[in-house]
């Protein structure tokens, strides 16, 4: 089942939007472009809130429309007694947030040690997906699970230089280099990578001088290779270096 499928009963004048919004939010979030005006749930707000406003009312607008007092008009959907209660409470109280998050976290930013620009993509990126797998599992009937399965495949990483299999990951470009490579693929997860997994993936042949490879980078800092030497996370200065080859490609592609 796709989530074209599952979002069959919403109308096209709503899915269409709905769906290329959250994939441009997905691809801003993959390309690591974490700034409010690129990596926006204003336009995805906007357009739930019309479909939730249809459902509640069995007619749908033709297109999606912003209410003139959003936070207020959101408020007004906690009156639909009759409709899912996510529906009801939970989406409509997410949806200001978000949007309170393209209106004004922009700028006022105090410290700087951690990006606040990445920590609003982070919250972004989660909320958008959890609405989108309840608009699956209300619109569909399906389990949480399974519509969490259906809206993760179009999460995946769309990277120009990366492709993401079930079980393997590939650099497409063959000539960069092997350093490039492991901290590519190490940005993929935000949990620890196996280094068996990081050989694999590169399909370099010569172990021994992987395993000095992924030394050098835990010496340089660029990750923490455990005592064991079987797993790679990726540290700040690593993944600075990542997200440079990231934009850089996504600037080529553009």
């Amino acid at each position: 089942m796709t989530v074209q499928t599952a979002l069959a009963a919403i109308p096209e004048g709503l899915r269409g939007p709905l769906l290329a919004e959250y994939g441009s939010i997905v691809q801003n979030f993959a390309e690591h472009r974490w700034s409010p005006s690129e990596l926006s749930g204003g336009k995805f707000c906007e357009i739930v809130f019309t479909i939730l406003d249809g459902f509640a009312k069995s007619s749908y607008s033709a297109t999606p429309s912003k209410p003139r007092a959003f936070d207020q008009a959101c408020r007004g959907l906690e009156n639909n007694a009759h409709v899912p209660r996510s529906f009801q409470i939970l989406i409509p109280r997410l949806l200001p947030a978000l949007f309170e998050v393209r209106n004004n976290r922009g700028v006022g930013h105090a410290g700087g040690d951690v990006d606040p620009n990445h920590m609003d993509a982070v919250f972004v990126m989660s909320s958008c997906s959890w609405i989108m797998a309840e608009l699956v599992r209300v619109f569909h009937g399906v389990s949480t699970a399974e519509a969490q399965r259906i809206v993760d495949g179009l999460v995946e990483r769309r990277v120009p230089l990366l492709w993401i299999g079930e079980d393997m990951r590939r650099i497409l470009n063959p000539e960069m280099s092997l350093r490039d490579q492991v901290l590519l693929l190490s940005s993929t997860s935000t949990d620890k990578v196996q280094s068996a997994n990081l050989l694999k993936w590169t399909d370099y042949k010569n172990a021994t001088y992987f395993r000095k490879l992924l030394r050098n980078l835990h010496k340089k800092r660029l990750i923490e290779l455990s005592a064991d030497e079987q797993t790679v996370l990726l540290l700040p200065p690593g993944d600075k270096i990542a997200s440079a080859l990231i934009a850089k490609a996504a600037k080529q592609k553009h």
